[in-house]
């Protein structure tokens, strides 16, 4: 009888082990996992703290022989006569930025537009592809078509010696941030509740109508943050901006006069200078102030999604 009890028993206490034996398991998986997702957090903040105090530090050792005015506000960059001005590449720098702002933005939100309220499903399925294809090439590809191509254009069009500058640059990096802007505006403007689209058009009111008074200010937030994104990405351009904007250390008098910016510049001299000296240093903190606009940037963009605009 004890024997028939004992074989009763046994099942429910192998059940019982084999539970409690997956819920440490799967414990044990979920407590690894979370440490290894912690360790991953700790070390980037770690990376991203070391590269900043590391740029930072070597940048602001160039105020030891190099005055702030100087720097800031001289437009004098000859660094054999150990002169470091670089307002020039900070003007340009901004100048191309905003330029590439007006160009790109309106375009953008304007083909968001047509691929949401206006396209068939058929284009659609065409233009959202060639659009995400368009974000991965690489820049030196724009770069060397702006070159080859549009610079030549510009040549015959304006009837300019050189054709590169501030215009060709700027639609170059138009023509990259575009599909980044259009994207994220095209997610955006498609997640506007369709109910708002039904009470517009219940109201009377006609498609365009539509568009700029209900469906463009309820996507405003999201379209500010696509707008930061894509001058986020023009701001720390390289390749593509050495190739056209000419390379040249002095104020553009217009669009079509060659002239250089922060990226352009740390390019074209970083490798010809000794680590222990002015020069590069003058050069890291043109690093640095890239680095400070960028973040500038992105707390703008948390800013925006935090409280909205």
């Amino acid at each position: 009888m004890a024997k028939i009890e004992q074989d009763l028993q046994t099942p429910e206490i192998t059940i019982g082990s084999e539970i409690t034996k997956n819920r440490k398991g799967t414990y044990f998986k979920n407590s690894s996992f979370q440490i290894f997702c912690f360790s991953s957090a700790i070390i980037l903040g770690i990376v991203l703290l070391s590269i900043i105090v590391f740029i930072g530090k070597t940048g602001l050792l160039v105020f030891e022989d190099v005055s702030v005015t100087e720097f800031f506000f001289s437009t004098t960059w000859e660094p054999f006569d150990e002169k470091y001005g670089a307002a020039t590449f900070i003007i340009g720098t901004l100048s191309l930025t905003a330029l590439t702002l007006v160009f790109a933005t309106p375009i953008s939100i304007a083909v968001a537009v047509f691929i949401v309220e206006v396209a068939p499903d058929s284009v659609k399925r065409v233009m959202r592809p060639i659009l995400d294809l368009l974000v991965g090439i690489p820049s030196i590809v724009y770069g060397y078509l702006g070159l080859t191509i549009l610079i030549p254009f510009i040549r015959e069009a304006t009837g300019s010696i050189m054709g590169d500058g501030l215009l060709a640059a700027a639609l170059v990096l138009t023509l990259m941030v575009l599909p980044t802007i259009t994207r994220i505006s095209d997610d955006v403007i498609a997640s506007v509740p369709r109910e708002f689209r039904e009470a517009s058009y219940a109201m009377g009111s006609t498609r365009l109508q539509t568009i700029f008074r209900i469906i463009l200010p309820a996507a405003k937030q999201g379209i500010v943050t696509a707008v930061i994104l894509g001058m986020a990405r023009a701001v720390g351009e390289t390749m593509a901006v050495v190739m056209v904007i000419g390379n040249t250390p002095q104020l553009a008098t217009d669009l079509l006069t060659p002239t250089s910016v922060l990226t352009s510049n740390i390019v074209m001299q970083i490798l010809n200078v000794e680590f222990q000296s002015t020069w590069n240093y003058a050069l890291y903190m043109m690093a640095f102030l890239l680095l400070l606009i960028s973040m500038f940037m992105i707390i703008v963009i948390r800013r925006i999604r935090t409280k909205g605009v």
